[in-house]
């Protein structure tokens, strides 16, 4: 499967904008997250020569503004786009994607929206004292599973239980996006990547809100099988 990263706080190139968040294009017509502008994704976009007439699909993660900000332009240029959110998104997110045009889904639990891609649905968190509701998306691929997670507020290791119970039989081969490991003491994202390495992941592109520290024990662990999630990568993983 392609996944092309969209926005992140680093670039393959000065040309691209970088910021706060995350967006990743999976395949050639689903975006996941759309980081914190539409002004910055749009260039980006632009830059990469993506066709924007050909994107159908947006799975939004979480509701958080580094991760939703791009949507409202995104739905202005493309009004009859599917939006994937959770349940317990505001009322404020879900008026306002059909106020754009946008047609709402409120996934509860695992759904395919298109053949081998899957969001989880509705997993619990709380973040700041606030539900943070948040969804991850899968690709069923030929070597297993690769999961794509925005900040990963309910644990990433919760994450992965959830979905292996669900996929049972399926292997969990990569898993990219935020972790939600920064400011983390070394000792929890130590036990994050034995873990990762005991649930039989083979390859990583931890980002955004994983932090450098965790990203560089990632790196140091994983060698080869560390993914670069700089704005421009295209990772071509699961043949």
């Amino acid at each position: 499967m392609k996944i092309t990263v969209l926005f992140n706080s680093r670039a393959v190139s000065s040309s691209l904008q970088v910021g706060w968040g995350f967006s990743a294009l999976i395949g050639d017509n689903i975006i996941f997250d759309t980081g914190e502008k539409g002004e910055f994704l749009f260039h980006n976009i632009n830059a990469l020569e993506i066709d924007l007439n050909i994107i159908t699909t947006a799975v939004i993660s979480h509701e958080h503004w580094d991760h939703t900000g791009g949507l409202w332009q995104l739905l202005d240029y493309r009004k009859d786009i599917d939006v994937y959110a959770c349940p317990g998104f505001s009322d404020e997110f879900k008026n306002n994607v059909r106020l754009h045009g946008g047609r709402l889904f409120e996934m509860e639990s695992f759904y395919e929206i298109t053949q081998d891609i899957w969001v989880t649905g509705e997993i619990p968190a709380v973040y700041k004292r606030e539900k943070t509701p948040e969804q991850a998306l899968i690709i069923d691929t030929e070597r297993g599973l690769i999961v794509i997670t925005g900040c990963a507020h309910p644990g990433i290791i919760n994450m992965l239980n959830i979905i292996s119970e669900h996929f049972q039989g399926r292997p969990l081969y990569a898993v990219v996006g935020g972790f939600h490991l920064l400011n983390k003491p070394a000792s929890v994202f130590n036990l994050i990547v034995e873990t990762f390495k005991d649930m039989g992941i083979k390859k990583v592109g931890p980002t955004h809100c994983t932090g450098s520290e965790a990203e560089n024990v990632f790196r140091q662990v994983y060698r080869e099988d560390f993914f670069n999630m700089s704005v421009g990568t295209v990772l071509n993983i699961g043949y």
